[in-house]
């Protein structure tokens, strides 16, 4: 049964709700969403979230409930008897995965979401089919329509037709996705597949420092300056029963003295005996006032102002969450102050020294720069497998591929494995949802054992281009929040580590961010400004094509390893095709450092042939489905690798 020091469980569960603006409301609380959004046959939206079971209440206030087992059969929408609408189709692709052929199309009508739009389809053998297109709106702007996932067909389609309940039609071609420059060929030599596990920020350590020692001809070993706040916390201790209770913290950390601490709370067992506090050494002995009987009189308020006057104690102590305090606290056996951190010895609880593996015959800065850096959210396992595959495979064949020789010789790769090794550390030992950092900014009123996992900065929204502190949407002032966003722009030495590399090494042209889950290959503009929608300033008309171009190129590579497809609906500008995210580090790469800045959803959905739908893979798979990711995502970064290989010959 768990007690008033465990944090209340969390679940990965999936959140209904009716529309755009209830998805926004849900950004804007803080809940602790995915990158897994998909629109519904009814025009709702469902989305994956870590959820506990005390906000379910507040989460049917912003309209979200817990989504039913089966979609709920679509609602007509209301049909229009004005003249027909104008319908552009966007896109029109069809992919092949596992044998199977999927049809993805995306439509716009001059009518807006208010438009109903079907899509007919003809193909190879004679084959035909049909679907519903969707509304899609952010912020209240209407941004298109679009089928709510691939649509399974029995053989590849040919051409389609989107049809309004208005009378407008359109037709178009169906092309093939992605689409891109086919990856680059390896000589029957070539070797991969170096992950066997996942890995906790001190075996990802030694991998890169055991590769630069086998590889010192091809590699350096950077320190990035900042420390980490270390896999560390304060010792606690609760005294008492909530509400009626003291919070006790040392100001020592756990690891430096403060899991040594203990305290009592007694009764001197006489009376009109005056309330006192005794530091003996490391234990805090705390002798409650009696009256005339010798009856117990120290309320919970009196205890907190005695020991924070007294000199001796090694803690401070505090009120239970908003209790005013005003119960008499009961005497309480010696309790051992803890910070509560699993892990095992052997594992630093030290401020961490983030590393960087630079990679390339030339590492004077005259190629041109990729940066590939892991791990911003701590509960990402099979991100940094995706670093030090790639990592493996360029050093590995370099003597032995041709490929590989050019892209060494014609680039300059920096590898971060992991940017936030203290979430990591916990996400690995204590709570394996962690996403965020370990720096506690939250009052003592919030800072009791049990909210322990609810702690920490989103080291992805803590940059200082399009931030919170900037006005704009998608992270939180909330301390306790899962996009908290920090106190200040940079105010975690995670991000400043991130940007002292574009800072320092200004041959860095390319940057991918690498996240799971979801399945998403997205660029900047990644915030708005809740208000109209203000994105920030978009791509000239050829820096997008380039985006979209070098993706094509890039998810050909990751599906050419096991046929796995990245949706054409979330390959696109993160504010197009996810929602907004104040203060992410591709932007600020992007629009401070004009480095193309990239970011990774690992983990595509695996269609299900048995129930006809796509299935999310999770934060942390099965391994045998980490490795797969791993594998084909390290493929899609060795190809970007290529793109910027050919960059200075654009």
């Amino acid at each position: 049964m768990a007690g008033p020091t465990d944090p209340e469980p969390a679940s990965l569960v999936v959140l209904s709700v009716p529309d755009q603006a209830a998805l926004k409301r849900l950004v804007a609380s803080g809940t602790d969403l995915t990158a897994r959004v998909r629109p519904q046959a009814d025009g709702s939206i469902q989305v994956d979230a870590v959820v506990r079971p005390s906000e379910l209440a507040g989460l049917r206030s912003l309209g979200a409930t817990l989504a039913p087992g089966t979609p709920p059969p679509a609602k007509k929408a209301p049909q229009s008897s004005a003249a027909p609408d104008q319908i552009v189709i966007e896109r029109a692709v069809w992919y092949e995965s596992g044998g199977r052929y999927f049809l993805s199309v995306e439509a716009s009508s001059n009518a807006g979401a208010a438009a109903t739009l079907s899509v007919d389809w003809k193909g190879k053998k004679g084959t035909s089919g049909q679907a519903r297109l969707y509304a899609y709106e952010d912020a209240g702007v209407y941004l298109g329509h679009e089928v709510g996932g691939p649509v399974l067909t029995e053989q590849q389609p040919f051409w389609v037709t989107v049809t309004s309940a208005s009378g407008g039609t359109a037709q178009a071609k169906v092309t093939r996705w992605p689409g891109g420059e086919r990856p680059d060929r390896h000589g029957p030599g070539y070797e991969k597949d170096f992950v066997s596990q996942y890995m906790p920020p001190a075996q990802l350590n030694e991998r890169i420092k055991s590769l630069h020692r086998r590889y010192p001809k091809l590699t350096d070993l950077v320190e990035l300056p900042n420390l980490t706040n270390g896999y560390r916390r304060h010792a606690m201790a609760l005294l008492g029963t909530p509400p009626n209770a003291v919070v006790l913290t040392s100001y020592a950390y756990g690891s430096e003295g403060g899991n040594d601490l203990s305290a009592e709370v007694v009764t001197p067992g006489a009376p009109n005996r005056p309330l006192t506090v005794h530091a003996n050494g490391k234990q805090l002995t705390i002798s409650l006032a009696t009256d005339g009987s010798g009856t117990p009189t120290s309320t919970v308020a009196q205890v907190v102002a005695a020991v924070n006057a007294a000199n001796g104690p090694r803690v401070r102590a505090s009120l239970y969450r908003t209790d005013p305090g005003a119960g008499i606290l009961e005497p309480v056996p010696l309790t051992q102050l803890t910070d509560y951190l699993k892990a095992p010895a052997d594992v630093s609880r030290k401020p961490a020294r983030v590393l960087v593996l630079r990679i390339g015959v030339h590492r004077d800065g005259s190629r041109t720069g990729v940066l590939a850096y892991a791990q911003e959210h701590a509960r990402e396992w099979v991100t940094p497998l995706v670093t030090v595959e790639a990592a493996e495979r360029l050093l590995r064949n370099y003597d032995n591929d041709r490929a590989t020789r050019r892209l060494l010789r014609e680039t300059e790769v920096f590898i971060v494995p992991t940017v936030n090794p203290d979430g990591a550390n916990y996400s690995f030992y204590d709570y394996n949802f962690q996403r965020r950092n370990m720096r506690n900014y939250c009052p003592a009123s919030r800072s009791d054992p049990a909210q322990r996992d609810s702690w920490g900065v989103d080291i992805n929204r803590n940059y200082a281009v399009g931030s919170l502190h900037d006005g704009y949407f998608g992270a939180s002032s909330d301390c306790q929040s899962a996009t908290h966003a920090g106190p200040a722009e940079h105010s975690e030495p995670e991000s400043r580590n991130v940007i002292w590399l574009a800072q320092k090494f200004r041959n860095i042209k390319f940057a991918l961010n690498v996240h799971s889950y979801g399945g998403y290959f997205m660029w900047p503009p990644g915030s708005y400004k809740l208000d109209g929608r203000v994105t920030l300033p978009r791509p000239t008309p050829e820096q997008e094509a380039y985006f979209l171009r070098s993706a094509r190129t890039i998810e050909e590579a990751i599906a050419a390893e096991r046929g796995t497809v990245t949706w054409p609906q979330k390959t696109g500008p993160v504010t197009d095709v996810l929602y907004s995210a104040a203060g992410n580090s591709a932007d600020e790469l992007w629009y401070d450092f004009g480095i193309f800045g990239w970011d990774f959803e690992v983990g595509n959905d695996i269609y299900d042939a048995a129930t006809g739908r796509w299935q999310p893979v999770g934060f942390q798979p099965p391994f045998e489905e980490g490795h797969a990711e791993a594998m084909e995502f390290a493929s899609g970064l060795i190809s970007l690798i290529g793109v910027a290989a050919d960059y200075r010959k654009r």
